[in-house]
């Protein structure tokens, strides 16, 4: 951020992202915060009832703590990335590699039977039972591995970080098993920012605040317009004829990317 009134163009700002919704109305929202503080998730949290899927950080317990309606959820591709980097040290590779397999057997799982759901041939609730079935006895498995291993390697090498981290986020990252709209990973939040980090590269930064909220609403009505299957080209063009007329809350709700080209 070049022009931000109290602070130096060197320090960092942050682009929040928020994705969720029904499978047929999900949601993308950007928002623009100076920091990276707990404060500004507790704030984006508020009202919202439901799961939070995220990654280990610790402002996310923080936005959370006084908020019982909010059940926090952990993702297994953070934990598998840091067994990756112990992996490419020689003297950690075998036994990385060993934590590597328990998390891929639960992603085949995990595929397996989302594609037997989406051919039809199971019901939510049979996947649901299947999953745990399956996924189970893997994960005791997987557990009783990093408990074996915990006093064996030393905690500030690269395997003793990724099974010092996978045994705190343990409780929250199995959760993704209660319900069948949960995934092991939050890779589909991670995709949807992928984007603008793709396209700062370019413009390397914005020059006001103003102008980063601006982007932020661009974003989300284009990559909630993709997540939806929709060309961001024809969602916009829709929009931008008929958001002038609107004078509303039904007419704005009208122009939604799963609502605008039924009217």
């Amino acid at each position: 951020m070049i022009r931000e009134e109290g602070r130096d163009y060197t320090q960092k700002s942050y682009m929040w992202l928020c994705r969720g919704g029904p499978p047929d109305k999900i949601v993308v929202l950007y928002e623009y915060r100076e920091t990276r503080a707990g404060e500004n998730a507790k704030k984006l949290l508020e009202g919202f009832t439901g799961y939070l899927q995220t990654d280990g950080y610790e402002g996310y317990d923080y936005a959370v703590k006084d908020m019982p309606q909010i059940i926090q959820v952990g993702c297994f591709a953070h934990a598998r990335r840091k067994f990756f980097e112990a992996a490419k040290i020689s003297e950690q590779g075998g036994s990385a590699k060993e934590g590597i397999e328990y998390i891929r057997r639960l992603y085949e799982i995990e595929r397996e039977l989302r594609n037997q759901k989406e051919e039809k041939k199971k019901t939510l609730e049979e996947f649901l039972t299947e999953r745990k079935a399956q996924a189970g006895p893997v994960l005791t498995d997987f557990k009783t591995w990093l408990l074996n291993n915990v006093d064996e390697v030393p905690p500030s090498c690269l395997l003793g970080k990724a099974i010092g981290y996978t045994l705190g986020q343990w409780d929250k990252m199995i959760r993704y098993l209660e319900s069948p709209y949960l995934t092991p990973d939050n890779n589909a939040c991670e995709n949807a920012i992928r984007p603008f980090v793709l396209g700062r590269k370019n413009w390397i930064f914005h020059q006001t605040p103003e102008g980063a909220e601006s982007a932020c609403g661009m974003y989300s009505l284009i990559e909630t317009a993709k997540q939806n299957g929709i060309v961001p080209l024809h969602y916009l063009t829709a929009l931008f004829k008929k958001a002038p007329l609107a004078s509303s809350p039904e007419d704005w709700e009208k122009l939604l990317p799963w609502n605008i080209f039924k009217h």
